[in-house]
């Protein structure tokens, strides 16, 4: 039987996850093994990221004055929740990586910005892609019309050496 102390120690630590995440995912964990958990909750951490069981009334008590007070209806049967600390769409792609593979587990629901997500927009989320791709894919565009720009002078400049090198050839020594 859990102590009071260990029960607001528990709560205390959840309010710190919910107002550092950025996401919070719920999902129910109903008929994975200890050893399932234990990796789901190591490649969430690899990407900067939290999986917590809990008991849906301590859930409830740390979810007050958050952004994720949206979530409590979702707080029923055997539920954990994934936090995104780092990036919004990386705990949707590790649950959604992770439920291909198992076939077990389920997202209910996410909290993003203060707004309730459904299950189906939740792994929707998995196919945004991350805030690394997304630098890459605009950078590309920034430097897309400079390179094509470098490239055209380049282009222009070898013709006329090409051009002078061909003049040269034909005149008389």
């Amino acid at each position: 039987m859990a102590t009071k102390a260990f029960k607001e120690n528990k709560i205390e630590k959840m309010q710190k996850q919910f107002s550092d995440a950025q996401v919070a995912i719920v999902t129910e964990y109903k008929g994975l093994t200890v050893e399932e958990i234990t990796k789901l909750r190591r490649n969430l951490q690899k990407e900067g990221c939290d999986y917590t069981v809990t008991k849906n009334t301590l859930a409830k008590r740390a979810i007050k004055g958050t952004n994720f007070e949206v979530l409590e209806s979702c707080f029923k049967g055997p539920i954990a929740l994934a936090f995104g600390f780092k990036d919004q769409v990386a705990p949707a792609k590790v649950l959604e990586s992770f439920i291909k593979e198992t076939k077990k587990c389920e997202i209910i629901a996410a909290a993003m910005d203060g707004n309730l997500l459904s299950a189906d927009e939740a792994k929707a989320l998995a196919k945004i892609p991350s805030k690394e791709e997304l630098y890459a894919k605009m950078l590309g565009c920034v430097n897309s019309p400079a390179s094509g720009i470098a490239n055209s002078v380049n282009g222009v400049l070898t013709k006329l050496v090409r051009t002078l090198d061909a003049v040269k050839d034909k005149l008389p020594a």
